[in-house]
Formats: C-alpha cells, sequence, structure tokens
C-alpha cells in the first residue's frame, strides 16, 4: 500500500511524488532527531582542533550535507535512493571542501568552488525529490514548484525551532541554577551545543514534513504575501528604467562601484516575485489582472537590470583587468541573464496569454541548467587563477597600467599558486620597478586590506642603522616596506644586527621604541620573522618551547630556579620587550 493510492473503480495507481512526501510517518521526527543530533555530534569532534586539516574539515562538510540531503528526501518506506542522492551529495561537497582546504592558497577560488558545489546540491535536491531522474524533462513543473516552496518553509521552521529551543535551553540552565543543579556547566560545552542543534533541528524538520498538506496550505498564503510586493517592485523598475534612459546608463557606475550587486539583487528579487504571482498552475493565480500584469511587467524587467549589470561589470574589468573574483561575477551574470533573456522572450511571444505556461516550462530548463553549470564550474577544469594572472600579466606588459598602479599584493593573495609563480618571474625583472614591485609583495605576511591599499605605501623609511650591509638593510627594508606596520616617517624606529640564529639567518632587531620585531634574514634575503617565547626565538608566536605535560609521568614536576643569561633590547637605557637566547 505504502506507494500506491486507489482510485474510484478499485484501481491502484502509482502515487505522485506529491503524495508520498505528504504520507504521515510517525517515526520521522525521532529519526530526524537522532540522525541530526549524532551528525552535529560528528562534526564537533571533526572540527574540534581540526586547524587547516583538510581531511576533518571535508568529512564534517560530507556529514553535514549527505545527512541535509537525507532529511529533506527520505520518504516512508523508500530509503534507499534518497540515501544514495545524499552519500553523492555529500561527496561532491566534501571533494571541494578538502580540495580548498587541503591546497590552501595554491587555489584563486576555493571558497567560490564550494559555494558553486552547494548552490547545484541545493538545486538538485527538489529536482530529485520530483523524480527528475526517472521522469527527465516530462517532470510536473507543479511538483517542482511544490518542494522548492515547501523545502524553504520546512528549513525556515526547523531554523525558528532551534532557535526556540535553544533559548528554553538557556532559561532552563538559568532555573536550576537557582537551586544548584549546575546545568549551564553542560549547554556552554561544544559539543553538547553542536549535538543539541542536531536533535533540536531534526525533530521540527521532521515534524514539518510530516504536516506538508497544511504546510501546502501555507505555501498559498506566503505566495500571495509576496505577490502583493510585486506591483510596488514593478513600478520602481519601470521608474529606474525611465531614469537610465533618460540619464543615460553611465549614471549607475558613475554613482557607485557597487552597481552589480545593487542590480543582481533587484533583478533576484524582480523573479522571486514574478513567480510567486505565477504560481504553479493559472487556476491557482489570485490577485486578479493588477498582480498578473504586475508578474507579467516584473518577467520582462529581469533582462535590463542583468544587462545593466553585465555593463557594469564589463567597465570594471576594462579598468582592472581580471580577477578570479570577477570571473565568478562574469559566471553569474551569465546565468541572470539567460534567465532574464528567457524571461523576456517568453513573455512578448506569449503576450496573448501563453505567458505564463511558457515562463513554468522555461523555469524548469534553466533549473536544471544552472544546476548542470554551477557544478561544472565548481569541479577543477577551469584555473580562474591561471587565466586572471595572463590577464594582468599581459596589461603590465603592454603598458594599459602602470607600474605604480598593478597590483602585486593581488598576485600573491588572491590568484593562487600561478599568481605566486608569476611574481617569482617578475621579481627577476630586468626593470627595476617590476622587480622591487614583486619583492615586496613577496615579503608581505598578510593581505593589506582594502582601506590599506588605498594609502599611499610609503617611499622610504625612517630608519637608523646599527650595523649590518648593504644586502641585510636593503632586505630588512622591502620587508618594512611591504609590510607598511613601522618606521614610517611619524614613528621612525632603529634596526640593529644581532648575530647569526642556529638557522642561520641573520638576526636583526628593529623597534621604534616599543616591543620590538625580531627579524631573520636567510642568505637569499628571504626574510622571517620571529617571535620571543621563555626566553628563546620561535617562528611561531603560540608554539610552547617547554611542553611539561610529559606522557607517562607521575608526581609533580621537579621544579626549580636557575640563573638565566641572555640578551635583551635597550631603548634609552630601558629594558624592551622579552630576553631572548
Amino acid at each position: 500500500m505504502g506507494d500506491d493510492k486507489t482510485m474510484d473503480g478499485g484501481e491502484a495507481e502509482p502515487a505522485t511524488a506529491r503524495n508520498r512526501a505528504e504520507s504521515l510517518w510517525h517515526l520521522r521526527p525521532w529519526l530526524f532527531a537522532g540522525l541530526l543530533g549524532l551528525a552535529g555530534l560528528a562534526i564537533h569532534l571533526l572540527l574540534h582542533h581540526a586547524n587547516d586539516s583538510g581531511p576533518r574539515v571535508a568529512g564534517a562538510a560530507f556529514i553535514a550535507f549527505a545527512c541535509g540531503a537525507f532529511v529533506f528526501t527520505a520518504e516512508r518506506g523508500r530509503y534507499l535512493a534518497p540515501a544514495i542522492f545524499s552519500l553523492v551529495t555529500g561527496l561532491i561537497v566534501g571533494g571541494l571542501t578538502w580540495r580548498a582546504v587541503g591546497a590552501g592558497n595554491d587555489i584563486a577560488d576555493g571558497g567560490y568552488a564550494i559555494a558553486a558545489g552547494v548552490f547545484a546540491c541545493l538545486l538538485a535536491v527538489p529536482l530529485f525529490q520530483a523524480d527528475f531522474l526517472h521522469r527527465r524533462m516530462r517532470t510536473d513543473y507543479k511538483d517542482i514548484h511544490y518542494f522548492v516552496w515547501t523545502d524553504a518553509i520546512t528549513g525556515a521552521g526547523a531554523l525558528a525551532f532551534f532557535l526556540i529551543a535553544w533559548l528554553l535551553i538557556w532559561l532552563l540552565a538559568s532555573l536550576f541554577d537557582l537551586v544548584g543543579i549546575p546545568l549551564r556547566d553542560l549547554v556552554q560545552q561544544d559539543w553538547f551545543t553542536a549535538t543539541y542543534a542536531g536533535l533540536t533541528l531534526g525533530a521540527g524538520l521532521g515534524t514539518l514534513r510530516n504536516q506538508l498538506k497544511i504546510i501546502g496550505t501555507l505555501q498559498s498564503v506566503v505566495l500571495l504575501v509576496l505577490s502583493i510586493l510585486a506591483l510596488p517592485l514593478a513600478v520602481a523598475i519601470a521608474v529606474f528604467l525611465g531614469a537610465v534612459v533618460v540619464s543615460g546608463p553611465s549614471v549607475l557606475w558613475n554613482a557607485t562601484d557597487s552597481a552589480t550587486p545593487v542590480l543582481l539583487s533587484i533583478a533576484i528579487g524582480a523573479y522571486v516575485l514574478a513567480n510567486a504571482v505565477l504560481r504553479d498552475r493559472d487556476a491557482d493565480m489570485v490577485g486578479g489582472a493588477v498582480l498578473k500584469w504586475s508578474g507579467y511587467a516584473l518577467a520582462l524587467g529581469i533582462l535590463p537590470l542583468t544587462v545593466f549589470a553585465a555593463i557594469s561589470t564589463g567597465v570594471r574589468i576594462d579598468q582592472h583587468g581580471l580577477s578570479p573574483e570577477r570571473l565568478w561575477a562574469v559566471c553569474s551574470l551569465i546565468v541572470a541573464v539567460a534567465f532574464g533573456l528567457a524571461y523576456f522572450v517568453d513573455a512578448l511571444v506569449g503576450a496573448r496569454g501563453s505567458w505564463r505556461d511558457r515562463l513554468r516550462a522555461s523555469n524548469l530548463k534553466l533549473g536544471l541548467g544552472t544546476a548542470l553549470f554551477a557544478l561544472f564550474l565548481a569541479l577543477p577544469v577551469l584555473n580562474f587563477g591561471a587565466i586572471s594572472t595572463s590577464d594582468q600579466l599581459a596589461r603590465l606588459k603592454s603598458g594599459a597600467i602602470s607600474v605604480e598602479e598593478f597590483d602585486f599584493s593581488a598576485l600573491k593573495w588572491d590568484f593562487g599558486e600561478p599568481g605566486r609563480k608569476a611574481l617569482q618571474r617578475l621579481a627577476g625583472s630586468d626593470n627595476e620597478a617590476i622587480a622591487k614591485g614583486a619583492r615586496q609583495a613577496q615579503s608581505q605576511e598578510a593581505r593589506p586590506y582594502r582601506w590599506a591599499g588605498e594609502r599611499q605605501a610609503p617611499e622610504s623609511l625612517s630608519i637608523s642603522w646599527q650595523g649590518g650591509d648593504d644586502a641585510l638593510q636593503s632586505a630588512i627594508e622591502d620587508y618594512l616596506l611591504a609590510n607598511r606596520n613601522m618606521c614610517t616617517s611619524e614613528h621612525p624606529c632603529a634596526a640593529i644586527e644581532a648575530g647569526t640564529l642556529p638557522s642561520g639567518d641573520r638576526l636583526v632587531l628593529v623597534t621604534s621604541g616599543s616591543n620590538p620585531e625580531y627579524l631573520g634574514v636567510a642568505e637569499g634575503g628571504d626574510v622571517t620573522q620571529y617571535y620571543a617565547r621563555q626566553g628563546r626565538l620561535l617562528e611561531q608566536p603560540f608554539e610552547i618551547t617547554v611542553d611539561l605535560d610529559e606522557p607517562g609521568r607521575e608526581g609533580p614536576p621537579e621544579a626549580e630556579i636557575r640563573p638565566f643569561e641572555g640578551r635583551q633590547l635597550y631603548v634609552d637605557g630601558k629594558p624592551v620587550g622579552e630576553p631572548f637566547e
């Protein structure tokens, strides 16, 4: 009986995807709570002190997305197919996470690739729920529309339930504190937070998905409320486009540097509200002719908004060249313009009445195409770092950008391994200005913030030297210029050569009167920052030189006081910083 229903004549008809999803499953809240509770605990254990461990972070991502996909797709009596789909989803996101975390700065777009993979998986969930794998392009649009909105509503409801439950557990902890029961200590444990979050999310989601028939009615109410916004947004877009026609499109990117995200946000809002009006069939459309034609106007308005966004991005690329971030923006615009063009053509061709059915048919094709395109972008097929590096080097070589304006820092921090290899080549350039800019970028310990990058870097340093040959002084000064953190005209400083470290680096202390910087210069000129800890100089600021927690030791540690001989920096006769060596 599980997957069939009986027709009036007694003949069994296979249950539709919607009927299966709406079937009551009493164990669903308990199973989902247990599954997500265990998942939350496992994720905590994997991420606890994971640092940059690719396998552990990837394992956490796999568990999160595999379990998340399963609780949205599992149905009573139907477990194998959702389990396989969920495992594939987890493997995709987990693999992308492993690549991004494991490679670190070697890839330029790890975060964007993960986002693209997540987006592709999110689009795939309602397609799977609507039996797209079996029905292909014959999939009923009404089912896809139903699952998109019910997934969004139940997901939001589960999150709201978690927040309420979290508030409740804190109130109970405060209550039990009054009688000396230390529940607060338990609630403050990270493992408890992760487990409790999974339990409450699973229980809330399982309960809500057992009420999909009622939520279907709530969905109609949500769409009705959203559709009311279609009219003011359509009027606002019409006024905006009219103003652009009168003033010229250049007013957009002259007024702000963020025209593209603003235009895309409005285009997405127009798309959502147009579909809120459109519903999944004409019989469900409400609000009369005013709302219907507001939805029609929004469908027409998406294309010009996305085209203007594309032009704005093109202007930025023409001014500053390609970067991985801008290439991802171009990919987003390709999707946006495709939606806008399809909606514009469907609205015009079907102006006499068929535009609504045309838009619904396009939604299925566009959603499938977007999922495949996002998955393609997520996979390591296109190297946006290499493409951007090649473009920027070509601009520098052709003179399209001057050496002074060229962003050497971006090659190191934003373009991945191809950018750093290019920076290495530029450091050996015959052009002294290019070589100097590249060497300074190589010396940077951290990516300069955008606001810092807008300030003029000091042309020279205000520094007095005690010892050191020209090569040593040049290496230190290049490092200080690259990191822009001291020895300016407002804060002059002194530099002292202090011998050789066990690593072979030549030690230099730099101070402006406060705590010094300990810098080691290798034979090739590379500079490493050291930190004074427990009388020693270490490359890692939080490294412990002596571990007192020796395994297997019994009894208290043997403690004693001994004389210490070392060196210390003195400024104006007063000790500064910690002693070292």
